[in-house]
């Protein structure tokens, strides 16, 4: 998103609060890799209406119980879609983190160094150990 951000700011960089709205409905209206749904639609449960499209003001739009089991359909179809696409990737991200990790076994009485999560400098210790 800062990407498209520079790209459309002028040299100075001093106009990027006026291109936000039109990243940020581009980022929301494209289709995101992980969910295979665009975020508008998810969030809106209809498409997003484009800045370009035209717009007839006398529309009328049914709203009898057949339009809502509709509705209520297509949105469980939807939120199904999403969550078979989000499972899928984090299958494909667990056998790609696993890839490189070992499964360590130990023995009763081994030594053994554990590793501090908290370090906040690049010369802290990194271990402690061995136990």
């Amino acid at each position: 998103m800062d990407v498209k951000i520079a790209a459309l700011s002028n040299d100075r960089k001093n106009d990027w609060n006026e291109h936000l709205p039109f990243v940020t409905f581009d980022y929301n209206a494209s289709i995101h890799s992980i969910a295979g749904q665009m975020s508008f639609e998810l969030m809106f449960e209809r498409s997003p209406v484009d800045y370009f499209d035209h717009q007839d003001p006398n529309i009328s739009l049914a709203q009898g119980p057949e339009r809502l089991q509709k509705l209520y359909k297509y949105l469980a179809n939807l939120t199904d879609q999403v969550k078979s696409n989000v499972v899928q990737h984090q299958k494909i991200y667990k056998l790609r983190y696993d890839k490189n990790r070992s499964n360590p076994s130990f023995k009763i009485g081994q030594l053994v160094l554990i590793k501090l999560t908290d370090t906040q400098h690049k010369f802290d210790i990194r271990y402690e150990g061995p136990f």
